[in-house]
């Protein structure tokens, strides 16, 4: 079966971890009992061996699929000549309570009615634990069967009955049965032990109240968000896919579900984003409280705070963490992997995590401060250790980094990294004065000056008329969009106005925005730099034009960049050259300026039309 294109799938989950369903019914990636957990179902970056948990129709037909409305329960229908049938795929939400011993135990439902006619449907299910590294035997349970590896835990399957199970030869178990007309089978996936026993079968009846059950949170949890303006269903599904990446214990979001789908097809830009960035707080925090989410703000906040509490001396926060505060493991190569569509090396762990860049203070502390002011005033004590933190960057600003694209082929002076030092600092002042904190004011101010000057002496290039990637260069840089987002600059300053002009001029093709020049920029140490657009830049640069008062080409800018969504308003991290969708899947920052850009051109809109 061949790979299918990234953006085919839709995305379930009990906010421990998700699995990635097609349109032709396969799940295809799925870790558990956690994001960052080894791999079950890998066949997204390996069709042959990476394993996975199908159910489809024999013979022709068509599929579609679409979310059950203001849910995360999707529904994929199958339509033939003989009938249709409809697979409703989600995971209970009581999956995201802790089970014996505090260990959690997530369940895939996948409920099989039909809708009209008689239709013949096949179940492959062929588990690959540990990333298709570890082998297992299948055993029969009173309710279906169990997959057990040579060790850790095992995967349930549980039938219903009347629904009779091979195994092939593989490994895999297969069934194929008919499906008529008011009929429901239900199928169910998780985890077990010793422990807990067979996986438990649930009849017609127990299958629709679970997944009433789930449709309810769902729809009691959208419930807060006060976002009326336009787009409200794309930015409704952008906040419920923020949601799916939230893992309940810390309230850390992942960057993505996924690690290693290609920037590039057949290249090696494959990486791990099952973290959360600190990167990530600042619009994060911005994004829930401008649609009322607070809750889930606050939720963050506590983890930042955490985070910044741990620090000693003169530790500094890392760039990225493991969803439970623990620090990244390094990066380790699945050599025998495939990898999507040939695209290699398939990575797990991030060697980015021990990188120097400069922006996160920025971003942190602007996270902070937006918090302190539309939530809740911080506490004295997460201020002691933000103001050591200032203090560093006050002191340490004028180094390179690897910036805020995480290059891998030298420090340079990036000006964004510039940028969010000043943010850093600028937010320190406010707040130490909002709050009549103690602060090293002198400092703070002398250095929060020096820092401007420097980016509009050096990181400002008349003959190109914009500002540029790092210092003395004359390369255009799509993060640059962010100056007047955070108060740097004026938006109709003229600088900035030439700025975006350049970003339409050398980085925009058809409404679409490159990061920047691979073939200028400072070298990110890797082969094969041809790279698609990216998405999240493309929501930075409606901001821009919208606070420039450009509102006809923001908002052409963004109406087609929501015909690029898939066909449930799902977004990748890049767009390719044909319009498909590259990198890891969904990207939380692309839905992240997505909910940003629809607030603020909305509202610059007004209530017009």
């Amino acid at each position: 079966m061949p790979y299918k294109p990234i953006d085919d799938y839709g995305v379930i989950g009990d906010l421990y971890t998700v699995a990635l369903v097609g349109t032709d019914g396969s799940i295809d990636w799925c870790c558990l009992p956690h994001f960052d957990s080894p791999g079950i179902f890998n066949a997204i970056l390996d069709d042959d061996r990476g394993g996975r948990f199908r159910i489809h129709s024999v013979g022709d037909g068509t599929t579609r699929q679409l979310y059950h409305p203001d849910t995360n329960v999707l529904m994929t229908y199958f339509t033939g000549r003989d009938g249709v049938v409809l697979i409703e795929d989600f995971m209970p939400l009581e999956g995201s309570q802790a089970g014996p011993e505090g260990r959690h135990s997530p369940r895939i439902v996948r409920r099989v009615t039909g809708v009209r006619g008689t239709k013949r449907m096949r179940l492959e299910c062929l588990p690959a634990f540990d990333y298709a590294r570890a082998g297992h035997r299948v055993v029969p349970t009173e309710s279906g069967v169990a997959f057990r590896p040579d060790s850790g835990l095992a995967l349930g399957l549980a039938v219903p009955d009347g629904c009779p199970v091979d195994v092939t030869d593989r490994g895999a178990v297969t069934a194929e049965f008919d499906v008529a007309a008011g009929r429901t089978f239900t199928f169910v996936a998780g985890l077990v032990d010793d422990r807990t026993g067979p996986l438990a079968r649930l009849d017609e009846d127990a299958g629709r109240g679970l997944m009433e059950d789930t449709l309810a949170f769902w729809k009691k949890w959208l419930g807060g968000c006060t976002y009326k303006g336009r787009w409200r269903e794309m930015v409704q599904r952008s906040v419920l896919t923020l949601k799916l990446m939230t893992f309940a214990p810390t309230g850390a979001i992942v960057a993505a579900p996924t690690c290693s789908l290609p920037e590039t097809l057949g290249g090696s830009r494959n990486w791990d984003y099952r973290y959360t960035w600190m990167r990530d707080a600042a619009f994060t925090v911005y994004a829930f409280m401008r649609v009322g989410l607070t809750y889930e703000a606050e939720q963050f906040m506590r983890w930042v705070e955490a985070r910044a509490s741990e620090l000693e001396g003169d530790d500094i926060p890392a760039i990225m963490y493991r969803l439970d505060g623990g620090h990244i493991i390094g990066e380790e190569p699945l050599d025998h992997l495939d990898g999507y569509r040939g695209s290699k090396p398939v990575r797990v762990g991030n060697n980015a995590h021990h990188q120097l860049q400069l922006d996160i203070f920025g971003e942190l502390m602007d996270s902070v401060y937006l918090y302190n002011k539309y939530g809740s005033p911080i506490s004295y004590d997460f201020w002691t250790h933000l103001r050591r933190l200032l203090d560093w960057v006050a002191h340490n600003w004028r180094s390179a980094d690897e910036g805020i694209w995480e290059v891998r082929g030298g420090r340079q002076q990036f000006v964004f990294s510039k940028l969010m030092s000043w943010v850093a600092l600028d937010r320190g002042l406010r707040l130490a004065d909002k709050r009549s904190f103690p602060a090293n004011r002198d400092v703070w101010l002398r250095e929060r000056d020096a820092i401007y000057e420097a980016i509009m002496e050096r990181g400002w290039n008349p003959r190109r008329r914009a500002f540029v990637q790092y210092f003395d260069s004359d390369v255009v840089d799509a993060a640059n969009l962010l100056m007047p987002l955070v108060f740097f600059i004026a938006p109709r300053d003229p600088r900035m106005l030439s700025t975006i002009d350049a970003v339409l001029n050398d980085l925009t093709q058809d409404g679409m925005v490159q990061r920047y020049d691979v073939d200028e920029a400072a070298s990110d140490g890797l082969e094969g730099q041809e790279e698609g657009s990216f998405s999240m830049c493309t929501f930075w640069l409606v901001e821009a034009l919208t606070r420039a008062g450009r509102l006809d080409e923001a908002r052409f800018i963004f109406e087609r960049m929501l015909g690029h969504s898939n066909h449930l308003g799902l977004y990748s991290e890049e767009i390719g050259a044909a319009g498909e969708a590259l990198g890891n899947f969904p990207q939380a920052f692309t839905h992240l300026s997505l909910i940003s850009a629809a607030y603020n051109l909305d509202r610059a809109l007004g209530t017009g039309v």
